[in-house]
């Protein structure tokens, strides 16, 4: 009978690429048997993962409390060999799954929360730090407690136990991102789209984007795919000049992603510079650059570590700057073509989703021998 696995997480989609597109799949290619627990509107098989549908909260605090504990139940139910979870709030809920089963137990770190939770707007300055503080002495005891670490990111995995911790960085699946000969669109006869794919936030460089595209000399046409943060924000864009010069998508499949970066001239991403992201690895730097499309991304010291030679490095609280960085790829297509192609090389000698696969299932070789 195959080990299962029951995978678990409360704030992420079902279909998230990192938790599904991912990791399950990678389980079950490998001959595991894989739950997942997510909030869906039914269970179901998808890609042989059997998704175990959460309802929908009505908030946070419902989310947190309510929701961990129907995620536990159900997690119980699943009578699994390994519980992997993927949330900071579900802390509780896997150090009640390690003394109330044999299982073993798996927590995957996306990011540096104590980080985090320093910038987050919801929470009161003055409990911040805190918090904070407070989120990353929970996190250090529960890590003793626990059986296998998943960090997304050497800087995360520098806080935890080497002997326990493992590094899965979020590269792209190549596959997912590579053109047949028939359907791809030589870069020059390309539209001038300049995409962004991802969470729409202002921390995320959206204000700047649009005020960037209104600025553009070239006839580049912004193209956002993804959600709003909120209806605030998206109030405010549409308030902008450079609304005019934008194209608002929605969420977008996977399948509907990589359509858009065969179409695309430019990639961007535009996190602020705030303290978690200075050393973040973006995920969309390395699907741009899988994509072969070259990127115009914030200027930090481990991005162009990471990037150097396949886009442009801009300050992303500059406006005029992000224009440039656009007009200038835009009136310089063999260039451009060129960055692409490096970044796209780089990604299938190095950042790539397959070595990072093998960690995974390394890791879970050694905690069912």
């Amino acid at each position: 009978m195959a080990p299962k696995v029951c995978v678990l997480t409360t704030v992420h989609p079902p279909f998230d690429t990192r938790i599904f597109h991912k990791e399950a799949r990678t389980l079950v290619a490998a001959g595991y048997d894989v739950a997942l627990i997510a909030q869906h509107k039914e269970n179901g098989v998808v890609d042989g993962v059997k998704v175990v549908a959460l309802p929908k909260p009505k908030n946070r605090v419902t989310r947190i409390f309510g929701l961990t504990w129907t995620a536990f139940r159900l997690a119980l139910g699943q009578r699994a060999d390994v519980y992997h979870f993927h949330d900071p709030e579900l802390i509780p809920l896997g150090l009640a799954l390690k003394i109330l089963t044999s299982a073993r137990v798996v927590y995957d770190i996306h990011e540096d929360y104590p980080r985090q939770i320093l910038s987050k707007p919801w929470i009161p300055f003055a409990f911040r730090k805190p918090i904070a503080w407070g989120m990353g002495l929970l996190e250090r005891l529960a890590a003793g407690c626990f059986d296998g670490l998943v960090a997304a990111t050497p800087g995360i995995a520098r806080r935890f136990p080497p002997s326990k911790t493992v590094i899965v960085r979020n590269f792209p699946c190549v596959e997912e991102l590579t053109f047949d000969q028939e359907e791809a669109i030589p870069y020059p006869e390309r539209p001038h789209w300049v995409v962004y794919v991802g969470g729409i936030a202002s921390v995320r460089g959206a204000i700047e984007m649009v005020k960037a595209i209104a600025q553009a000399k070239t006839p580049a046409q912004l193209v956002f795919a993804g959600r709003f943060e909120s209806a605030t924000l998206q109030d405010t864009l549409t308030s902008f000049p450079g609304w005019q010069r934008t194209r608002f998508l929605g969420w977008l499949g996977r399948p509907q992603v990589r359509d858009l970066l065969g179409k695309a001239r430019v990639g961007l991403v535009l996190l602020h510079p705030l303290p978690r992201y200075r050393e973040a690895w973006p995920v969309k730097l390395f699907e741009y650059m899988a994509a072969g499309i070259p990127f115009v991304a914030s200027d930090f010291p481990l991005w162009r570590e990471l990037g150097e030679g396949a886009g442009l490095f801009v300050d992303p609280l500059d406006p005029s700057a992000i224009a440039q960085a656009i007009d200038w790829l835009l009136a310089h297509p063999e260039e451009a073509e060129a960055m692409g192609q490096r970044g796209r090389e780089r990604v299938l000698k190095e950042y790539n989703w397959d070595a990072e696969a093998q960690k995974l299932l390394k890791l879970y070789e050694r905690l069912l021998p």
